[in-house]
């Protein structure tokens, strides 16, 4: 494993990428699945079978987004990492849910994308809970299944040592993308005018972003995981959360948007769907923009406290998009290089991981399916 490591990578981020990749491997993603399971026993009781079909099948293709969400329980502490775990599937699970859910009832299309995702204030934050999600739904006879997630993920932030040092840069990253998801689905409808304002006054002085960068920052979910493995941690300094705040929001999460606009540019372009790759002039530019984003945000989780892990699961995120066979397409080849370039780090390493893995499940499959005699 650390001959995959860049040789420029100094020796002590080789032993975090493996001790991390270790870990995660044998305890986070087992956990995780483990986790994942029981939530789908519980959307299978669902009563409206629309519901319950949406969730099924979110919880089917979006799995990977809960792979995703849990690298950062690889740098929790061990008394209180399955806590993590079951909150970062909580929090995912409950924005791939409300994204779905959003996107597939546009009657009130605005109004019912704030409502659902103001479940994912109340999965960190007591305060929020109590709202009526499905208030602009065309359903909503979900037998409690939405509240049970914003349950287990709050009582389980709520148990960790550090919470209340994390607990106020968390709801700014969660408000962000309640923001991000309300605006982007109204743009969706037809103007991004409102997007565009309410990025365009996000924009920290002096960053040079673009405002769909910056909105792409608002959308990231990855700042929240860092916080919650944070939380897990104590005593912690609330320093800590306010670096974490200003290296995602916008550099870190801006780059874990645009690589999944990116890899989701054709799907999107073939549905009519907004996306946030497509409002770069031509290829050349996204190359130079999104490479450029891929290098402050490196820099930027060189300089946090506890760099290893923000270093490493930075490359991990890269690895996993760029992994994907839609990397290997002409159009998003060349930004996939450069940014694999600019990342540098773990990043080699995590690529060769995820397409190992990628190629496993496919012969899986193919020596599974029945034969056709």
């Amino acid at each position: 494993m650390q001959t995959l490591i860049h040789p420029a990578v100094d020796h002590a981020l080789a032993r975090t990428f493996i001790l991390a990749a270790r870990r995660y491997w044998r305890e986070v993603f087992p956990r995780a699945r483990l986790e994942l399971r029981g939530w789908r026993r519980r959307a299978g009781v669902i009563p409206d079978s629309r519901l319950r079909g949406l969730a099924l099948t979110v919880q089917r293709t979006k799995a990977s987004n809960i792979e995703g969400a849990v690298a950062f329980a690889a740098f929790a502490t061990c008394p209180h990492g399955h806590l993590v775990v079951r909150a970062q599937v909580c929090f995912q699970a409950i924005y791939d849910y409300a994204d779905s859910l959003a996107e597939d009832q546009r009657q009130v299309p605005a109004l019912n994308a704030r409502q659902l995702h103001l479940a994912l204030l109340g999965a960190v934050d007591r305060a929020h809970r109590g709202i009526d999600h499905y208030a602009h739904s065309a359903s909503s006879e979900d037998a409690g299944y939405i509240q049970a997630l914003v349950d287990s993920c709050v009582t389980a932030i709520e148990t960790l040592p550090s919470r209340s040092a994390v607990a106020g840069e968390a709801v700014c990253f969660v408000q962000r993308i309640v923001a991000y998801q309300t605006l982007n689905l109204a743009a969706d409808q037809g103007t991004q005018r409102g997007l565009a304002r309410w990025a365009t006054r996000r924009t920290p002085a002096g960053c040079g972003l673009r405002w769909w960068e910056v909105a792409a920052s608002a959308g990231s979910s990855l700042g929240v995981f860092a916080l919650i493995a944070l939380a897990s941690h104590g005593p912690l300094a609330r320093q800590e959360a306010l670096a974490v705040q200003d290296a995602y929001f916008p550099w870190i999460g801006s780059l874990h948007s645009l690589l999944d606009s990116l890899v989701d540019h054709a799907e999107d372009a073939a549905a009519g769907q907004a996306n946030l790759v497509a409002h770069y002039e031509d290829r050349r530019q996204a190359c130079e923009r999104v490479a450029a984003i891929a290098a402050e945000a490196a820099r930027r989780a060189a300089d946090l406290p506890r760099a290893g892990w923000h270093t490493v699961v930075l490359g991990g995120m890269v690895g996993s998009y760029l992994s994907a066979p839609e990397a290997a397409t002409p159009t998003v080849r060349s930004v996939a290089e450069r940014v694999m370039a600019a990342v540098g780090g773990a990043a080699p390493a995590a690529l060769a991981v995820f397409r190992a893995r990628r190629l496993a499940i496919r012969t899986v499959k193919m020596c599974t399916m029945p034969t056709v005699s």
